[in-house]
């Protein structure tokens, strides 16, 4: 999905960085910043940049919103503007305080504040009401009685056009009438909405007489059951933004077509008028990002939850190690699009090992363990030797490991036939430990019955110490390992790709659960670690030196039993994939 075009842009981004007069840091411009130094340039709003962010609380924050959330905070910190955080809470059967709380925990996790500008749609209800009865008054509202189902049949198709409800030309005093008895909880679900009054043959459907107020006898999470009548989306929206002085309403291509109605909204009840800007939404491959897809993958228990490190959600990211720069740094990288595009996974995989190379420290795992003896390194003697803490930031100095008789590698750094060209450990040829000595396969110990190789017997050449300068011999090959005297153990879970094909939500011969990839976790509950590692604490992100970055769990780690996450391999996809566009 990706072409040569998209990825040298993507490479190109970020390679200018100026400054504005409030000495903010300006990103590479785009149509949307375009739109707003026209706007500041005609003053259209006092100079003024006011943006905001309004998820819904149904769910948790995905990556997708990572994206817009930088979006609009960037905009207001780049032009010394504000950037509001408003809950969109119209929906009570599907809201809730947690997603609330992991919102606002995400948004504070990833950098961003919004002062005291936390809003709900919720806090705008008796206004929304009364613009509602401007609007009747005004007879451009009307009280409909039509089932949803007749509702639905009445509003026509893309090629034809809908029919005017037999309630349509109700009389203001009616409509009024029948408006407040629905506040007032009279009637039941179903048995009326409240419709703007504005073209039934209009080839835009959002102007066929949308509903803007349904009844729904549910308890609301900030309001409780103070009311029965809930605002549409549509509704609710532009007229939160006129209230909170919004300059510019910055939302995803799927509203493009709602633009024609937020502005009819607003210039019916002739109030403040923002701007709605419609951009691209992110499209990350191997990766769903609609809540529901997403909610199904939790109720069906296919991920453990919503901060399954599986999932593209903002926790699951934090989880599975993450950082806050990273994530900024992909959205930023990503850019601002007009056209809907996929974006490769292993652009946001590459943000996360280039924030992680500079900042982790380098330890030795193993994670499949095989025994080692060397056996003529002296029983029962150990020794400390130095091994370097991030070659990147030689300021993070180094660190002591143990090295005894006995030592763990990993298993696939042995073969008993190798290959042309494997430079790890075989029969008889000989590797480097890595900072500490040259080691030679001289035995093999295998199981008599299934033939498993059990345990290898080595020698060690004490000349060929790391660092002691003693000797001039040298082998190709260097491999990790662990000594197994003060050896931690651990259990380590390898993530992989949650679908097994690029674009699961648009896979029209198949349902997307069925898209989903068996192998997406592996759990390794006898991996040994470096002592160092004893001291972590959850949330902590190392490098295993030939293995990947990894993270201390957050959840699962407890006190006598490490968990660690695999963030990302080593190998950088991305890298070669832009190298050779």
């Amino acid at each position: 999905m990706n072409n040569p075009e998209n990825t040298k842009n993507l490479r190109d981004l970020n390679k200018t960085d100026i400054k504005n007069e409030n000495n903010a840091s300006i990103k590479p411009g785009n149509f949307i910043t375009e739109i707003i130094d026209e706007d500041l340039k005609t003053n259209k709003y006092g100079g003024k940049v006011h943006t905001r962010f309004p998820p819904e609380p149904n769910g948790y924050l995905h990556i997708g919103h990572a994206k817009s959330i930088c979006l609009n905070f960037g905009l207001a910190e780049t032009y010394g503007g504000l950037c509001n955080l408003r809950f969109d809470d119209t929906n009570p059967t599907k809201e809730e305080v947690e997603y609330v709380d992991s919102i606002i925990e995400d948004l504070r996790w990833l950098g961003f504040d919004w002062g005291d500008r936390l809003y709900f749609a919720s806090d705008y209800f008796e206004q929304l009401f009364e613009y509602a009865v401007k609007l009747i008054k005004k007879g451009k509202a009307y009280v409909d009685s039509l089932t949803m189902e007749e509702i639905r049949g009445y509003r026509g198709t893309h090629t034809e056009p809908g029919k005017e409800s037999p309630y349509r030309n109700r009389s203001a005093e009616e409509n009024l009438s029948l408006f407040e008895r629905m506040r007032a909880g009279e009637f039941k679900e179903g048995e009326h909405v409240l419709r703007a009054k504005i073209d039934m043959s209009s080839p835009n459907m959002n102007l066929r007489d949308p509903i803007m107020y349904r009844i729904r006898h549910a308890s609301h999470h900030r309001t409780d059951n103070k009311w029965c009548i809930y605002p549409m989306y549509d509704w609710a929206h532009g007229q939160s933004d006129s209230i909170e002085g919004i300059t510019h309403s910055i939302c995803t291509l799927e509203f493009e077509n709602h633009r024609p109605l937020y502005d009819w909204f607003l210039d019916e009840l002739e109030i403040y008028h923002p701007q709605q800007i419609e951009f691209a939404r992110l499209n990350l491959s191997y990766t769903v990002m609609s809540k529901r897809k997403l909610l199904q993958l939790v109720e069906e228990q296919i991920v453990s939850g919503w901060d399954d490190p599986r999932m593209p959600t903002i926790s699951a990211l934090r989880r599975r190690g993450y950082t806050p720069e990273s994530i900024r740094l992909f959205s930023e990288r990503v850019g601002v699009a007009k056209r809907d595009n996929m974006i490769d996974v292993a652009l946001l995989e590459h943000s996360i090992r280039e924030d992680l190379n500079k900042r982790a420290m380098r330890v030795m795992a193993v994670l499949k363990p095989l025994k080692v003896v060397i056996e003529n390194y002296p029983e029962n003697q150990t020794e400390e030797l130095d091994a370097i803490n991030n070659p990147e930031d030689l300021s993070m100095g180094k660190r002591r490991v143990t090295f005894s008789r006995e030592i763990f590698i990993e298993r696939e750094d042995f073969l008993e036939f190798p290959p042309k060209k494997f430079f790890r450990l075989s029969p008889g040829t000989e590797v480097r430990l890595r900072y500490a000595y040259i080691i030679k396969c001289e035995k093999v110990i295998k199981d008599n019955k299934t033939g498993e190789v059990l345990e290898l017997r080595c020698t060690y050449d004490p000349a060929t110490k790391s660092g002691s300068g003693t000797s001039d011999k040298k082998v190709k090959g260097t491999i990790h390992w662990v000594s197994a005297v003060d050896a931690i153990e651990a259990e380590v879970r390898l993530y992989d790709r949650l679908f097994l094909v690029e674009d699961p939500s648009y896979e029209k011969e198949k349902d997307f659960m069925e898209l989903i990839n068996p192998n997406s976790l592996e759990i390794l509950d006898t991996c040994k670690m470096e002592k160092s590692l004893l001291n972590s604490k959850p949330g902590d992100k190392f490098q295993f030196e030939r293995l990947g970055y990894f993270c201390v769990d957050t959840v699962d780690t407890k006190e006598g039993k490490f968990v660690f996450n695999r963030t990302v391999p080593l190998r950088d996809t991305w890298a070669k994939i832009s190298k050779t566009s």
